[in-house]
């Protein structure tokens, strides 16, 4: 549960918040770094490369098999 709510959160950040899943546990699943999930949900802005990206979808998939890159990135 979040205690708060940051304004400027991501629409990836925003669909990890809606559906209940901590930041060091998808950065877990994922294997890409906490610093870099972080920036992903907090930034709205960052545009991740293409290994980070795929690692992400991939993860997400898992989760949400109908979410397109399209869903959460500016590409």
């Amino acid at each position: 549960m979040v205690w708060w709510k940051n304004p400027k959160r991501s629409k990836f950040g925003r669909w990890l918040d809606k559906i209940g899943i901590q930041q060091k546990d998808f950065a877990d699943k994922s294997k890409v770094s906490r610093a870099t999930i972080s920036k992903l949900c907090n930034d709205s802005y960052y545009s991740p490369g293409a290994s980070v990206l795929k690692k992400v979808m991939k993860t997400i998939r898992t989760i949400d098999g109908s979410k397109r890159p399209d869903d959460f990135f500016d590409i």
